[in-house]
């Protein structure tokens, strides 16, 4: 009689033990019953995308040992964007829209405060339109931040008629521009432990 009362005694220790772990994740708010009432509104999981069917290609040529000038900027298909330098001894280099952000951000933590105050490479990816379609992106607003800083953009370019010209390819990438509201709510609509696991609508 004894053995049984004590087995029975741990039985009972073990449903309290249970049920106290339950009560305790109740008041506790913990993720075994968020799913139990959700009404989220469907906006909160949706976001606008916004994309360029056009990029731009700029000409840049070394005039003096380390200083450049834009001599042409004209408007290309999107994945066709980069920066053609041409050198002092001839030579020249593509740079993707990759490769112009990183020699941009250089300048940018080891010269922040001489930043577009020289007419080196960076200043002309950052001032010309390869600045203009990295600024584009959500993910790199601050190079928006160094242009702001410079209203006479055009000194990067070798002549007023250069200047104009990019304006206008400016304006065809702006035209380029398409924006779609994008879903990312999940599938079901629930989230939670009861939302996934049960097809009842909880509390």
């Amino acid at each position: 009689m004894t053995q049984q009362r004590k087995g029975s005694f741990i039985k009972r220790a073990k449903d309290i033990t249970l049920s106290s772990a339950l009560t305790l994740a109740i008041l506790s708010g913990t993720s075994m019953i968020t799913g139990c009432s959700s009404n989220e509104d469907e906006s909160d999981y949706s976001y606008e995308e916004t994309t360029y069917s056009k990029g731009i290609r700029s000409h840049i040529k070394e005039v003096k040992p380390g200083e450049f000038k834009i001599t042409d900027e004209e408007s290309v298909a999107a994945d066709k964007s980069l920066a053609i330098v041409t050198y002092l001894d001839g030579h020249t280099d593509s740079l993707s829209t990759t490769a112009a952000k990183a020699l941009i951000d250089k300048d940018i933590q080891n010269n922040q405060s001489y930043v577009g105050h020289h007419s080196g490479l960076s200043s002309m990816l950052l001032y010309g339109g390869m600045g203009y379609m990295l600024g584009r992106n959500s993910g790199f607003g601050y190079i928006n931040n160094y242009r702001d800083q410079n209203p006479n953009r055009g000194n990067v370019y070798s002549s007023p008629s250069t200047f104009s010209k990019s304006q206008s390819a400016v304006q065809d990438v702006n035209s380029s521009r398409t924006t779609r509201t994008v879903s990312s709510r999940p599938a079901g609509g629930r989230s939670g432990f009861f939302g996934r696991s049960s097809g009842r609508s909880g509390g």
